[in-house]
């Protein structure tokens, strides 16, 4: 569907204006057109998508089954731009009767978009995830290692679901990820394929003994992609899931490992990385940022869909 070129014009001059790792804002996905006119005489819009996740998706272990997608077109209007189409959608809602308890708004914009958080935030939604990027090169000095690090295999593939569901288990507490009773079977079934399709998997071991693991994999932004409406043109690598032990927490066991993994992902070609980290874990919070990450987009997200203000 067409909108006003001069929104989309308006939107990437500002998002470069905000952060210049931002891509051009992209054109928006199919949906529902909302529009809002602001005291100037100028209208903002945007896109509304609906997306239902059946049950055995795998989304649903981070997503609500019925989610509202907002994809807003408000130029370089900040604050009251984001704020009239916020209300806006809040209208549709009220039209289309209430949503289901399992259910969410959600809307990704600029993380240093200091006007729309103020927007974002009076609504009722909160930064569940954000995307962060890494552009640096490893050091030529690695850190210092007392682990054994080694790419995992189909034979692993018992002791990566624990690691992996341990992972999920603590972030169904502190952010966006939903503990369904069908986790550990989805679970099962994509790392069965990522590990037999010889994915990037990394097990740190000590003694032996797995205690960390590092799920990864490497994207193409390329014109027209939907990771080029995210992050800039070229290959990235991409870090899906990171889980230590509680055990071996705070000993260096997820430095070291990651030292690793992006040396790895650097010599495949990588230009940098990408990872989704919750702002409310406390773990994860902090030690991303450690590792050289920073925020680009914030996903903020209400649930139920109804909660929106």
């Amino acid at each position: 569907m067409t909108v006003g070129r001069g929104l989309m014009e308006a939107q990437s001059t500002r998002f470069g204006a905000l952060d210049p790792l931002l891509p051009p804002a992209a054109e928006p996905p199919d949906g529902d057109v909302i529009t809002a006119a602001l005291t100037d005489g100028s209208r903002v819009a945007g896109v509304l998508s609906r997306h239902l996740h059946e049950p055995g998706a795998l989304a649903r272990l981070w997503s609500a089954d019925e989610v509202w997608e907002l994809t807003p077109l408000i130029g370089g209007s900040g604050l009251a731009g984001m704020d009239a189409v916020l209300r806006a959608w809040r209208r549709r809602l009220d039209r289309l009767g209430e949503p289901g308890p399992d259910s969410s708004c959600v809307v990704t914009w600029p993380s240093r978009d200091a006007e729309g958080t103020r927007a974002l935030l009076d609504h009722g939604l909160v930064p569940l995830s954000t995307i962060a990027v890494r552009r640096a090169a490893p050091p030529a000095n690695s850190v210092p290692t007392t682990l054994t690090i080694r790419e995992a295999a189909p034979r692993d593939l018992d002791v990566v679901v624990d690691l992996a569901m341990a992972e999920l288990a603590y972030s169904a507490l502190v952010g966006a990820t939903v503990q369904r009773p069908e986790a550990a079977d989805l679970k099962r079934a994509a790392l069965r394929e990522r590990l037999q399709a010889g994915g990037l998997v990394w097990l740190a071991e000590r003694d032996g003994i797995a205690v960390a693991l590092a799920e990864c994999a490497l994207s193409e932004s390329t014109p027209g992609s939907w990771i080029a409406s995210r992050l800039p043109l070229g290959r990235w690598g991409y870090v899906n899931c990171v889980s230590v032990l509680p055990g071996a927490r705070g000993a260096g066991v997820g430095q070291q490992l990651m030292a690793h993994v992006h040396r790895e992902l650097h010599r495949r070609g990588a230009i940098g990385s990408y990872l989704y980290y919750n702002p409310p874990n406390p773990l994860s919070s902090v030690f991303w940022i450690r590792q050289g990450y920073r925020p680009l987009w914030t996903v903020w997200e209400v649930r139920p869909a109804g909660a929106l203000r």
